[in-house]
């Protein structure tokens, strides 16, 4: 189901057995997504956790002009879940879209989260998806309180350098709140300063 590698990694963080950690991931089942597939539709309240074994997903926002705005990218390693539905009980404003070919691990959040209360064991990884999910949300405002369109774009390559290979510019440009034109610019400016800015 994982690579050895990462099922060691998740048993030293969570600090678990290997039965206790395959007896976790038994909840998940594989989910593969086409490129363009809809995995959470807007206005849905089907509430998955889903870890993300390859592939790239895209939360975005429709406006009603019709303009779309990314709100999230996951990757390769990360976990997402549609955070109106598992957090406040609500219809997801948002939708999330494979951007190309995807392979999740899927579980119903609310059937895992159970199976994380019954057990003291599992106290650790409840406390990690909760967290993290806090966590995502709060780096997200503070970015754009605290750093500048260009402090966001550096932030994002330091995070997953191989994006703009991946993702179209206007994605990338939404998501840090700016337009596509005023993202030609930042790369412009950074390849100005000898910076090495990823080609597309």
């Amino acid at each position: 189901m994982l690579e050895e590698n990462k099922v060691n990694h998740y048993l030293d963080f969570f600090d678990l057995a290997p039965e206790e950690l395959m007896s976790l991931f038994s909840l998940a089942k594989e989910k593969v997504l086409k490129e363009g597939d809809v995995y959470v539709k807007e206005g849905s309240t089907t509430g998955k956790l889903a870890y993300i074994k390859s592939g790239l997903i895209r939360c975005f926002l429709l406006k009603e002009n019709g303009e779309e705005t990314t709100v999230l990218l996951r990757w390769e390693d990360q976990f997402f879940t549609a955070y109106d539905t598992v957090l406040f009980n609500q219809a997801s404003r948002f939708t999330y879209q494979a951007m190309e070919h995807t392979v999740l691990l899927e579980a119903d959040y609310q059937v895992f989260m159970d199976f994380l209360n019954k057990n003291s064991k599992f106290s650790k990884a409840k406390d990690y998806f909760l967290i993290s999910m806090l966590a995502e949300m709060m780096e997200r405002v503070e970015s754009f309180v605290l750093l500048n369109p260009e402090e966001r774009y550096l932030r994002l390559l330091k995070d997953k350098p191989n994006i703009v290979q991946r993702c179209p510019d206007k994605y990338i440009a939404t998501l840090l709140g700016i337009t596509p034109v005023s993202l030609s610019r930042i790369r412009k400016r950074l390849t100005s300063s000898s910076f090495a800015v990823p080609k597309k």
